[in-house]
Parts: C-alpha cells; sequence; structure tokens
C-alpha cells in the first residue's frame, strides 16, 4: 500500500485538487442565498372531548398551513413587493422566439391585440413571479405546537426578511378576509331568516290578538301564547347573532398573530462552502483513489525490479537513482582528458556500489567483456557504462572503456572530445589503440569512438574481420566495458552482443515498459547473447535500499 501511495500520489492529489478547484469556481461564481423566518402562533377555534380538540387542532393548522401557501398569498406577496420586475424571480429579456411571435402577433392583430397581449404577458410574469416565490419560500409547523415558520430565500438579507414578513402579513389579511367573507355570508342568510321570523312572528301575534278579543278556548289560547313566544325568543336570537355577525364583519379577527417578524441573516444559507468543500474533498479522494488503482492495475512501466526479474529470469536486477547534473549536462564523472581532475571520486549515483560489486563478482575467475546496452535513447546507459569503469579501475584491475555508441557518443564528447583517433580507427589498424586508448588513471584507458563512415564500429566488430578482438584485449584487461547505442535507435546491439562475455540491459524506471524491456532480452537472447542482469535507472531516491 506504501509503494502504491509513493507512486501514484500524484493521481490522488491531482484528482482532488481538481475536484477542489471545480468547488472553488462554483463557490466563487454562486450567487449567495440569504434565508430570513418569521414565526406566527395559530388560535384553533375548536371544541368537543380533548382527543376531539387534539385532531381538530391538528387538521386546522395543516387547513391554515395551507392557506399560507396558496396562490393568493404568495400572488399577494409578488403584488405587494412588485415582484414581477425583479429579475431574480423574472428575466424579463424576451427570448428571440417570443420577440418573433410578438412581431407576427402585433403585425397580424392591431393595437387591440397588443394591448391583449400586453394583459396576458403581465398575467403570465405574475404568475411566473408567484410559482418562483413560491419554491423559494418554506413554511412549517414548529413541532406539536401551534407555532408556524414562514421562511424565504432571496439574494439579500434585507429582501429575504421583506418577502418573509410580507407573507405572514399576507396570511393574515387572507385569514381575516376568509373570516369576513364568511361572517358576510352568515349576515345575508340571518337576515333572510329574520325577515321570515319576522312575518312569522306578525302573524302568530296578530292570530293570538284576534283570538284573545273573543276567547272561546282556553287551550287555543295558551297554544297560541306559546307560539307566540316562541317566535318572538327566536327571533330575538336571531337578531342578536345578526348583530354580532355585523360586528365581526366590521371588526373581524385573525386566527394567528406574528410572535417575531424576520430578523438579517448574519450569513449566507447558500452554498454551503464548508460543506461543499468538504463534499468535493472526498469525492476527489475517491475517484483519485478509483483512478490511481486503475492506473496502477493497467500500467505496464517498470517501477519494481521483481516485474522483470520474474519474467525476464534474470540474476539480478539492481535500481539506481536518477545521477547529479553539472551545467554542461553530463555526470561529475565524464571529466575531459587533461584537466587533472581526480577520477577515483566515489560513485555519484545512489545503488552504483552494490552494482560494482556485482560485476565485479563476474570477473573474479575470469577476464570479461560487459556490453551496457539502453532500451531506448536517453536510459543512461554511457554514465553507468563510465561509472562500472571507473570502480572497476578503483579496485585495482585494469579496466577499458569502449564507446561504441554510434548513434550518441556521449562518453567520446564528454571525455575525449578533441581525440583525433579512436574505435573506428583502430578496427582498421591495431597498432593505434596504443595512441587512441586514453589513460584516465593508471588503471583506466578510454578508447572513444572516433570517426564513423558508414558501416558502426559495432557491426564490424561482429564480423571478426578487423584488426581489433575482445580476446587479444582481455589479455591486456582485466575487465572491459563497451557503451553500445540504445537497442530502439540502431541494430548494434544485435550486432554486437554475441561478441561480448555478458549485456547489462538499462531500462528508464517509470518510462521503458516490461513489454520494452522483454522483447529486448528476448531478441538479444535468440541471436546468442548472454544477459547478465537489468539496471532500471533513473528511479527515485525513495526506493533506494
Amino acid at each position: 500500500m506504501l509503494f502504491f501511495l509513493r507512486m501514484r500520489w500524484h493521481w490522488i492529489v491531482v484528482t482532488t485538487c481538481a475536484f477542489l478547484a471545480i468547488a472553488g469556481t462554483y463557490l466563487l461564481t454562486a450567487e449567495p442565498t440569504f434565508v430570513a423566518s418569521t414565526q406566527l402562533v395559530i388560535f384553533p377555534q375548536v371544541s368537543g372531548s380533548e382527543a376531539q380538540r387534539a385532531f381538530a387542532e391538528d387538521a386546522f393548522i395543516e387547513g391554515q398551513l395551507e392557506i399560507a401557501r396558496s396562490s393568493d398569498v404568495v400572488g399577494g406577496t409578488v403584488a405587494a413587493l412588485d415582484l414581477v420586475h425583479d429579475p431574480e424571480f423574472v428575466d424579463q429579456t424576451p427570448s428571440l422566439q417570443d420577440r418573433a411571435k410578438n412581431w407576427l402577433t402585433g403585425f397580424s392583430s392591431g393595437n387591440g391585440a397588443n394591448e391583449v397581449q400586453a394583459q396576458t404577458e403581465e398575467e403570465r410574469l405574475h404568475d411566473w413571479a408567484t410559482a418562483k416565490l413560491l419554491n423559494m419560500t418554506g413554511i412549517r409547523r414548529i413541532g406539536s405546537s401551534t407555532i408556524i415558520e414562514v421562511s424565504a430565500a432571496a439574494s439579500t438579507p434585507q429582501k429575504a426578511v421583506d418577502i418573509a414578513d410580507t407573507l405572514a402579513r399576507q396570511y393574515i389579511q387572507k385569514n381575516i378576509a376568509m373570516k369576513a367573507n364568511a361572517a358576510r355570508q352568515y349576515s345575508d342568510w340571518l337576515s333572510t331568516f329574520i325577515s321570515e321570523q319576522q312575518r312569522g312572528l306578525a302573524d302568530t301575534a296578530s292570530a293570538l290578538a284576534s283570538f284573545t278579543s273573543n276567547p272561546r278556548d282556553q287551550f287555543k289560547l295558551a297554544e297560541l301564547q306559546s307560539a307566540t313566544d316562541a317566535r318572538r325568543s327566536l327571533y330575538e336570537n336571531t337578531l342578536n347573532q345578526l348583530t354580532e355577525t355585523k360586528q365581526r364583519i366590521t371588526y373581524s379577527m385573525s386566527d394567528a398573530t406574528i410572535v417575531s417578524p424576520a430578523t438579517l441573516p448574519l450569513s449566507k444559507a447558500r452554498p454551503r462552502s464548508t460543506l461543499i468543500a468538504a463534499f468535493a474533498a472526498a469525492v476527489g479522494l475517491g475517484a483519485g483513489l478509483a483512478l490511481a488503482m486503475i492506473r496502477h492495475a493497467s500500467d505496464r512501466r517498470l517501477v519494481r525490479p521483481h516485474q522483470i526479474a520474474e519474467t525476464g529470469g534474470l540474476p539480478f536486477v539492481t535500481l539506481l537513482a536518477t545521477a547529479k547534473r553539472t551545467r554542461n549536462g553530463h555526470p561529475p564523472r565524464f571529466l575531459a582528458v587533461g584537466t587533472g581532475s581526480s577520477t577515483t571520486a566515489r560513485p555519484v549515483i545512489p545503488g552504483m556500489a552494490e552494482l560494482s560489486a556485482t560485476v565485479v563478482g563476474l570477473r573474479r575467475k575470469r577476464r570479461v567483456v560487459i556490453g551496457v546496452v539502453a532500451v531506448e535513447p536517453g536510459g543512461g546507459a554511457s554514465t553507468i557504462a563510465c561509472e562500472l569503469a571507473v570502480l572497476s579501475s578503483v579496485s585495482g584491475a585494469k579496466t577499458l572503456l569502449i564507446d561504441a555508441a554510434a548513434q550518441k557518443s556521449s562518453l567520446s564528447k564528454a571525455i575525449a572530445p578533441q581525440s583525433s583517433s579512436g574505435l573506428a580507427d583502430v578496427l582498421d589498424n591495431g597498432e593505434l589503440i596504443e595512441t587512441a586508448a586514453l589513460p584516465l588513471s593508471p588503471t583506466l584507458k578510454f578508447l572513444p569512438l572516433g570517426r564513423v563512415d558508414t558501416v558502426s564500429p559495432a557491426i564490424r566488430l561482429s564480423s571478426r574481420r578487423t584488426q581489433l578482438s575482445f580476446v587479444e584485449l582481455k589479455k591486456e584487461f582485466d575487465s572491459v566495458f563497451v557503451d553500445i547505442s540504445a537497442f530502439s535507435a540502431s541494430p548494434d546491439a544485435n550486432a554486437i552482443a554475441p561478441e561480448l562475455d555478458g549485456v547489462l540491459v538499462v531500462a528508464s524506471h517509470g518510462r521503458t515498459s516490461i513489454d520494452d524491456a522483454m522483447r529486448v532480452i528476448e531478441t538479444l537472447r535468440n541471436v546468442g547473447a548472454e544477459i547478465l542482469g537489468a539496471i532500471i535507472n533513473h528511479a527515485p531516491k525513495s526506493m533506494q535500499p
């Protein structure tokens, strides 16, 4: 897991940062929303038993909530605050389609149609603003109490306060108007009923007066007297109810009152910066881990030694860290001849000492010629060959470093830029090796590339028809290291590898794929070369043992 995180941390970090950047962009560009609330207390007009009152009270409050959400209350708020002309609620800029429609309608219908169209457009804008305001408000009952809360959202704190307070007032006005209208209807019915009772009372009183003037039946008299009294009592009660009803029409009382008006919100309600940032970080982290796992599972690049060791059946695979660079772009080991600088300093590439010890073990029983070839250009084969030669000479072995990389002779350019002869010349005249091989230290010599015409020196060496042979070189030197052109850039490795005692394959950490490295190893084995091992160069220092 630690290796996975060390290799793929940038995928996780970049993905998380990308999500955070998206969230930050949204937070910076999103219009803030402020929410203000006002509370009202409801006085349910219910009676009956305790259970009946509780049920009726809940039903009454639910009904009041629906009244508060009605289009009359919300539409009244729109009209009171003139929200029809507020861009936040109504986009008054007509679209191209609407303008074309209006133009065609006006062209064909005349001024009268324009007035109707304007009226219709005004109604449409009012309905649009009402619907928008309804979506921006919230009306709820607080717990099981008789208090309801009216909340309003807007782009500014003051607008949110105005909307919440106006909604509460519009609801109270609607409640008063509904009670007054109900009382007015009841009053009209009572007026009709009183007229009927008045006529009935007059008829009963007349019949009683006529019977009283000439009483013949006392039972009939008592009956008429009782009917007259009942009529008079009903009339008087109805008259009292009518008077009370007319008073309710004139002085209607609301079933609700404002407990506390809305106050200015101190901070925005939306967007919630902390929540959005935390959510973006969590999603980005999860997405980054998923992408990193997918990349890790599908990545065929060399990042660990066992990948190529197990696949290629190699005796050893070494990790080397990136070499330190000087101003001219070459490692400090590449010193020009005659500078007087010592070449016996400690190696500059971490891990090179362990690799040198492994190579030294190869020549304990015999003298060896070892080639160093990179899978692709820029793999660092020249630097590694130079370091191996230096460390071999430091151990006391007579060592020869040969530059056979015709495609990119970085060794010759760095160590012997002014040399007049080299490997290409020695192949034609073996005696020139005494002057062409430049001494870098008492135990180390360097044979530069020389001037290459048509055929590279590596291919000429494979023909065995030259004045130089590795058998003769091993008689004079304990170790010979040959820098070969990169496999993907030149066929030199296929030609010279069978003539060597062994080849070291150099791959770049995190750049060379396992497939390319195995293709090089299998190709060299097919032509008869012995693969001594592989080197994964440019590895992070944290991966060094």
